[in-house]
């Protein structure tokens, strides 16, 4: 399985990034599966390529970085931001940054920079439209237009998609023992910490940007725009969300679209939301960190309206079995998409799916969940073979969230396996000086160079 940092190559990209070279963090790992269109003959067809990144670095004791990116309308802007991204944090950024403000300041510029960065690197695509929009007469309607130029229209609509490419992004920034989430879009963050009672909370630490959160729509409002209209529809211009980085077409050419063009400013914007100085402390277990495509596919396949708590009982579950958080990860990737899978290909009458499912990226990060089964590198002094369980620990598992209430607690326990054997050290240390025996014969070498010694015609400088 890839790393975070590799991810981005694995299905398309070849150019390498500076990123690249970054140290990838131990504490953490990602699950991910490409979108799939069901076929009713059961062979995998994907609807377009992978448009997920992520990332998990770590810079230096005291700060890591985490991200997970869900790209619409191809690959151009959530490659650019996944890269980007990192530069403007930890390229010096947060030096002497030491209150909770400062350190949302710096996510929050870097949030603007990388969309101003990205908008100054399609400033040729954007040249190449304009020129080609003024060789259409004024006062003609789409069809017309198509029936007069149809190549400019073409070349035209070709454009406007390059130009729709955009991606959520929600980043996790540890940092001097505190937690940072910033996101625009609608990927996850959940936090699963326990109480005094040893129930384990699933908290979200982001907000999803989209129609049906009431905040973006008192926004909106604001703006305004017509909230009956928009509320009937499932999309703003050419995309779900209300705040994105990239897709130009619908932030500066708002005006173009029937619904956003009454708006007094842009109305899908790239300013993040940000929750930050979370203390990890002892409490604080594991994170999640998500694309769209691991809650919408549970959802719509187990019809579940608790699906924070859901996932946080199936990460609960695999960090019983997997001896790596990757391992952690991506086993839990592929039990949602086996669920999706099973629902849509099952002959009953599915009106829960459409038929197919997107992009899933899943990002564990541990913290001190217990994984009995987790590798561990042998020493001198102890070795570990065969875990055997030797005392268990039991959670109740609940949902604290302030978007989706808190649910009836579910209890899952896990298991703190562990065994080891000691080597006898004692014994290494009397045999310390021991000779070792040869193990290649050098005799018929000597002999050899002994005989030419004799015959006078050993090479210079050979001497014995």
């Amino acid at each position: 399985m890839n790393s975070g940092a590799e991810q981005s190559n694995f299905f398309q990209d070849t150019q390498q990034s500076w990123t690249d070279d970054l140290p990838v963090c131990k504490q953490s790992g990602v699950g991910f599966s490409t979108n799939q269109i069901y076929r009713e003959d059961g062979y995998r067809q994907k609807e377009h390529s992978f448009e997920d990144r992520s990332f998990h670095f770590k810079y230096d004791d005291s700060t890591f970085l985490y991200a997970v990116f869900n790209g619409h309308e191809g690959t151009k802007a959530v490659t650019f931001a996944m890269q980007r991204m990192t530069a403007e944090i930890l390229l010096g950024q947060l030096n002497d940054k030491t209150t909770d403000e400062e350190v949302k300041e710096v996510l929050r510029q870097a949030f603007i920079s990388v969309e101003r960065g990205y908008n100054d690197s399609i400033g040729d695509l954007l040249a190449e439209r304009t020129s080609l929009q003024c060789d259409i007469p004024d006062g003609l309607n789409s069809y017309e237009a198509y029936q007069k130029f149809p190549d400019v229209v073409n070349k035209l609509n070709t454009l406007n998609c390059e130009l729709s490419a955009g991606t959520s992004a929600i980043v996790v920034l540890i940092y001097r023992g505190k937690l940072y989430v910033a996101n625009v879009g609608d990927g996850r963050a959940l936090l699963c910490k326990t109480d005094s009672n040893q129930v384990l909370r699933v908290v979200q630490l982001s907000a999803d940007h989209d129609l049906k959160n009431e905040d973006e729509i008192l926004r909106l409002c604001q703006l305004g725009l017509d909230i009956k209209s928009i509320r009937q529809g499932s999309h703003l211009g050419n995309q779900e969300n209300t705040r994105c980085l990239g897709n130009y077409l619908v932030k500066g050419g708002y005006k173009e679209f029937e619904e956003l063009s009454s708006a007094s400013s842009e109305p899908i914007i790239a300013e993040p939301e940000i929750h930050a100085g979370i203390e990890l402390d002892q409490s604080c277990r594991f994170l999640l960190l998500m694309s769209r495509g691991v809650y919408k596919s549970l959802e719509e396949a187990t019809g579940t309206d608790q699906v924070n708590k859901e996932l946080a009982l199936l990460a609960v579950e695999q960090f019983r079995v997997q001896s790596t958080l990757t391992g952690v990860a991506q086993a839990v990737v592929d039990k949602i998409v086996r669920i999706h899978h099973d629902v849509n290909m099952s002959n009953s009458q599915n009106t829960l799916t459409n038929g197919k499912r997107d992009d899933i990226t899943l990002l564990v990060r541990n913290f001190n969940f217990p994984m009995p089964n987790a590798l561990k590198s042998p020493t001198i002094a102890s070795m570990h073979f065969n875990p055997q369980i030797t005392n268990t620990e039991s959670y109740c598992v609940s949902e604290n969230n302030s978007n989706c209430g808190t649910s009836k607690q579910e209890v899952t326990s896990i298991s703190d396996e562990t065994s080891t054997e000691t080597c006898d050290t004692t014994k290494l240390a009397d045999k310390r000086n021991a000779r070792i025996k040869p193990y290649v014969d050098f005799s018929e070498y000597y002999a050899n160079v002994e005989k030419r010694r004799k015959e006078g015609t050993l090479p210079k400088g050979i001497q014995f």
